[in-house]
């Protein structure tokens, strides 16, 4: 039903935690399944250099959140924004249908940290986004 990658992201989950002072909160939930997610964001020259997430969810869900994290850790912000659910599922090697919706708490949950940070930060909103 998993691929391998989905069950060593979910096993073995990568960036999880908080940050303290964050530059970019975001919090998402799923009224599909009751899937809650937070995103926290740390940027410097226009690089997310730190992400962090917690995810209170099933193991699609964490497994999501946690390879979001790795792909938009270290990135312009304009590339991170770019981010879909349907690569975050593909990095993953799939999800079943039916767990999709996991990659697009991801997405939206780093799209509302991005916002924030954005709102924080006006004057670093480019044209991207």
């Amino acid at each position: 039903m998993y691929t391998d990658t989905v069950i060593e992201h979910f096993s073995n989950p990568r960036n999880v935690g908080i940050i303290e002072n964050a530059d970019g909160y975001g919090k998402v939930g799923s009224p599909v399944c009751g899937d809650l997610m937070e995103m926290y964001l740390k940027v410097s020259d226009g690089r997310i250099v730190d992400v962090k997430y917690r995810t209170f969810g099933c193991g699609a869900a964490i497994a999501s959140s946690s390879m979001a994290s790795e792909i938009i850790k270290g990135q312009p912000l304009e590339v991170a924004a770019r981010l879909t659910n349907e690569q975050v599922a593909a990095a993953l090697g799939g999800l079943p249908e039916v767990k999709m919706h996991c990659s697009v708490l991801a997405a939206d949950a780093l799209r509302a940290a991005l916002e924030d940070y954005y709102h924080k930060h006006p004057e670093a909103r480019g044209e991207e986004y």
